[in-house]
C-alpha cells in the first residue's frame, strides 16, 4: 500500500512541480500579477473616487511605448489621454438603487508606488438620487484588467466620515458595496487576513523562496552531493526541520513588516525586490552546493528580514487604517502564516512520501532547485533593470 501511495505521489509530483514553475517562469518573462487601487473619499460636498493602475498594466492594452525603449512615459501616455479615460470609465460603474452615477473627471496624472508608476485618475460621482448618496447606498463594480489577467485584483479603501471599510475585487467578485456605518475591528482583522493570504498565494517569488529551504527537509545532510543523501527516517526529524525554517522566516519577516510600517527603516523598493530575487537563487544553490555552515533557517531569518520588506511595500500601497493599524498588521500577517501554512502542508506529505526515491533526489531537489535559481536569476536581471 506504501509503494502504491509513493507511485501516485511521484506521479502527481512532476506535473505539480512543472506547473508551479511554469506559474513562476511566466510572471519572470512578461510580468507579474498585479492590483489596481480604487479609493472612495468627501472632497466638501462631493464624493469623489480615485482610481490607480499601473502603467504597466495599462501598455500591455494600449502599446503606449512608442519609442520602445521599455518604459512608459508621461508623454506617451498623455497622448492617448481620452482614449484611456474613456477605458477607465467603461471598466468601472457606481450604482445607486435605480441608476447608475456619472463619473465626472477632475484629473489625471501619474503617481509613484512601490512598483513603479500608476495612471491616477479621480471622477467625481454624480448620481441621479441624492438619498443614494447621503444614505450611501451605492454599489461600485469594477472589471479592468481581468480579461488580461485572472490574477489582478481591485483593492478597494472607502474612507469617508462614519465610514470606513475595504474590499477585495476580482473576476468572481467584482462588485463591492458601499455601505454606511464605521467598519468593526474584527472585520478590518478579517480584511486583512485574506489580504495576507492572498499575497503569499501570488507572491511567487516567496514561495519558491519557501520552498527551496523546504526541500531537503526529508533528507539527512551530509559532505555528499545532495543527490546521495539519505532519507530521514523520523518524521518528526522532518518536522521539526521544517518547522524551524518556517518559524524564522516568520519571526523576520514580521520584525522588518512592523519596523517598516510604523516609518522606522523603509528602504527603497527596487533593492528590496532586486534582494527577495537573490536571496531565492541563494536558496536553491544552496540545495545544490550544500553550504553546510549556514543552517537553513538562518539561512530563512536573514533572508526573512528582506521578505518582510517586501510585504509592508504592499500593505502601504493598500494605505492602512491609521486608528486600526494593529488589527490589520495582525490580520494580515496571519494571513501570511496561513498561506504559508497551506504551502507546507501540500509539500510536506509528498516530499515524506517520496524521500527515499531518486525521482525525488535528481528532479525534484537537483532539478528543481536548479530551475528556481535560474528563475530567481531571470527576475534579478529584471528588477536590475538589464
Amino acid at each position: 500500500m506504501r509503494s502504491l501511495f509513493r507511485c501516485l505521489a511521484e506521479r502527481l509530483a512532476l506535473p505539480t512541480l512543472f506547473a508551479l514553475l511554469a506559474c513562476a517562469a511566466a510572471p519572470a518573462l512578461a510580468h507579474s500579477s498585479s492590483n489596481s487601487y480604487l479609493s472612495l473619499s468627501q472632497r466638501g460636498s462631493d464624493l469623489v473616487l480615485r482610481t490607480d493602475i499601473n502603467l504597466r498594466d495599462v501598455d500591455l492594452i494600449f502599446d503606449l511605448d512608442d519609442n520602445r525603449d521599455g518604459q512608459v512615459s508621461w508623454g506617451e501616455t498623455v497622448a492617448r489621454i481620452d482614449e484611456l479615460k474613456a477605458w477607465m470609465q467603461q471598466g468601472i460603474t457606481v450604482r445607486g438603487t435605480s441608476a447608475s452615477c456619472e463619473l465626472q473627471p477632475l484629473d489625471v496624472m501619474a503617481s509613484p508606488h512601490s512598483d513603479g508608476f500608476y495612471l491616477s485618475a479621480e471622477w467625481r460621482l454624480a448620481c441621479a438620487d441624492p438619498e443614494d448618496v447621503a444614505a450611501r447606498r451605492l454599489t461600485l463594480k469594477y472589471s479592468l484588467i481581468f480579461d488580461q489577467d485572472n490574477l489582478h485584483r481591485g483593492l478597494l479603501k472607502v474612507d469617508l466620515p462614519g465610514a470606513q471599510s475595504s474590499a477585495i475585487l476580482s473576476p468572481d467578485r467584482p462588485e463591492a458595496a458601499l455601505q454606511a456605518g464605521e467598519i468593526s475591528g474584527w472585520s478590518v482583522f478579517q480584511r486583512y487576513v485574506v489580504e495576507g493570504i492572498w499575497h503569499i498565494w501570488i507572491g511567487i517569488d516567496h514561495i519558491l523562496f519557501l520552498l527551496s529551504l523546504l526541500v531537503l527537509a526529508p533528507l539527512v545532510p551530509s559532505r555528499q552531493r545532495v543527490t546521495s543523501w539519505p532519507a530521514v527516517e523520523s518524521f518528526r526529524t522532518s518536522f521539526m526541520d521544517v518547522l524551524a525554517v518556517v518559524t524564522a522566516f516568520t519571526v523576520a519577516h514580521s520584525i522588518t513588516l512592523v519596523a517598516s510600517i510604523v516609518g522606522w527603516v523603509n528602504p527603497p523598493a527596487a533593492i528590496i525586490e532586486s534582494v527577495i530575487a537573490l536571496s531565492v537563487i541563494l536558496a536553491a544553490l544552496n540545495n545544490l552546493l550544500g553550504w553546510f555552515s549556514l543552517k537553513r533557517w538562518r539561512l530563512a531569518f536573514a533572508f526573512g528580514l528582506i521578505h518582510g520588506f517586501g510585504f509592508a511595500n504592499v500593505l502601504l500601497d493598500l494605505a492602512l487604517p491609521a486608528q486600526q493599524l494593529a488589527l490589520a498588521l495582525g490580520g494580515f500577517n496571519v494571513g501570511v502564516e496561513i498561506g504559508q501554512l497551506a504551502i507546507v502542508l501540500a509539500f510536506l506529505p509528498v516530499a515524506w512520501l517520496l524521500r527515499h526515491t531518486a525521482f525525488y533526489r535528481w528532479v525534484v531537489v537537483a532539478g528543481g532547485s536548479l530551475a528556481i535559481a535560474v528563475i530567481g536569476s531571470i527576475w534579478l536581471a529584471q528588477r536590475m533593470g538589464f
